[in-house]
This record gives structure tokens, sequence and C-alpha cells, in this order.
């Protein structure tokens, strides 16, 4: 009997609800995937954005170092580089093929110190401010950054976002009404079981029982499903490109996978819960007409 039980829950209905609730779950964490990846993204580049202090050949190294020691304390800077003048002669030597010091007969370059900001003061607004602040020092010959840059990566990653939102607004309108849909036509091909048992006095509560209890386990298990096919894919993913680790980040994927969690669990559940009270109220001479 529990064999013959077993085989009633995992029929074909089940497996095919399961497959159907799955792949439109896939396409929602892609979304969420999408929309949770754009801020990393945004991070990592205005994270990565070089923003150059030029010093006057007056200054001594110890002080330099001393005033490089300064910046990092400053909370807008997350990490600093400093570049000799024969450093920077050698990198441009080796980048471009000659050196000018052999016809110029002096190194041309300056120190600098090559700094990366953290990602909250990547905007127009903090870099006036902090250049100002950097320029009062009189051995500063310049700050160098790339405005252009930063305001096209604000402006494009805000406009990213709000497409990402709405894409995602709009394929959970469109998830619920597929998901809806695949739970109603399961449970339509029992509407006159479910009014037999109503002519035998059986309760909402009691008919609703089973139906709830066996779209809980349709939801939990394709929720899983659809977390195991992009763990797997994030991993690969990861697997051919480990730079992509800041951007597509383990908090990233647990917050995914507990969003298409509960989302599998949830509308499944409301959706089995509204269509049998649908054909609860029916009467029985609709159910033919339906």
């Amino acid at each position: 009997m529990t064999s013959q039980r077993k085989k009633s829950f995992f029929d074909m209905q089940f497996i095919t609800a399961t497959i159907s609730t799955t792949m439109v779950l896939l396409l929602l964490g892609l979304v969420m995937f999408s929309v949770l990846c754009a801020h990393n993204l945004s991070t990592y580049v205005k994270e990565n954005i070089i923003f150059s202090i030029v010093i006057s050949d007056d200054m001594k190294e110890n002080d330099i170092l001393a005033l490089q020691r300064q910046l990092d304390a400053k909370p807008f800077v997350r990490t600093s580089a400093y570049i000799s003048k024969k450093q920077a002669l050698k990198e441009y030597t080796e980048a471009m093929g000659t050196d000018p010091q052999e016809f110029l007969g002096h190194n041309p370059f300056t120190a600098s110190l090559q700094i990366k900001l953290n990602s909250d003061y990547a905007n127009t607004d903090s870099l006036a401010i902090i250049e100002k602040q950097i320029k009062g020092n009189t051995n500063i010959q310049d700050v160098i950054y790339q405005r252009d840059l930063i305001d096209a990566v604000n402006d494009n990653i805000a406009r990213i976002s709000l497409l990402l939102l709405a894409l995602a607004a709009v394929l959970t309108l469109i998830s619920f009404a597929l998901i809806n849909n695949t739970i109603r036509l399961t449970i339509y091909s029992k509407r006159f079981l479910i009014h037999t048992m109503k002519l035998v006095g059986a309760t909402w509560g009691f008919i609703r029982r089973p139906f709830l209890y066996r779209n809980f386990w349709i939801g939990c298990c394709s929720a899983l499903l659809a977390d195991g096919v992009l763990w797997g894919a994030a991993c690969w993913l990861l697997s051919q490109q480990p730079e992509l680790v800041s951007v597509l980040s383990v908090e990233v994927m647990i917050l995914v996978s507990i969003g298409v969690f509960i989302f599998g669990i949830l509308i499944t559940w409301l959706c089995a819960f509204f269509s049998i009270n649908k054909f609860l109220r029916m009467k029985a001479t609709t159910l033919y007409y339906i």
C-alpha cells in the first residue's frame, strides 16, 4: 500500500509540474542573479578606476611614502601604490620599446601615487572634494582621473539597474501566470473527485490538504533543481573566468538560492490554494462546461 501511495504521489503529473516549475524558476533566478551581480559589477568597476596623484620632483621619497601612509588612512582610499620616476620610465620603455631618456638626456617622468577608491566615493561630487583636499599639499603637481568615465559608469549602471528591476517585476508576473496555469491544469483533472468529496460531506480544509501538500513538494523539488542548475552554472563560469569571483560572489548565490526556494514554495502553494477554492465553489453543472 505504501508503494502504491508513493507511485500515485510521484506520478507523471508531479514530474511534469516539477519540470515546468523548475524552468520558470530558472528564468527568475537568472534575473535575480543579474540584478544582484549588477551591484557587485558596479562596485568592481568603480574600485578599479585609477586616481593618479602627480608629485613634484622636489619632494623626497621618504616624504612621498609618508604621504602615502596618510592617504591610506583616509576612508576614501581602498589601495594605493607608489610609482617612482625610475619605475615609470621602466614601465614606459617595456611598453613602447624605446627609452626616452636616451634622446632626451633625462628622465621625463615624475613620481606618482596610484590610488583606487572605495566605491562609495567614486562619484563626481566626492571626487571634487577629494581632489581639492589633496591639492592642498604644495608638492602635488596635479590630480588625474577620468571624469567622463566615472560619470558614464554611474549613469549606465543606474540605467541597467532600473532595466533589470523592471524585467524582474515583469518576469515575476509571467512566472506566476505560468506556474498558476500548470497547477490549475493538474487540479482541473481532479475536479470531479473534488466534487465527489464534497458530496460525501468532506470539509474544504480536508479536501484542500492533499493538494496543498502535493504542490508544496512540487515547489520544493522545483526550487532545489533550479538552485542546483544555477550553482552548477556559476561554478563552471568561475572555473572559466576566476577573476569574476568578486562579481559572482558566494553571498550573491546564497541570496539567489534562498529567493528561488522561497518563491518556488510560496507561489506553488498559493496557486494551488486559489485553484482548489475555485473548484470548491463551483456547482456540479458548471464542472462539465469548463
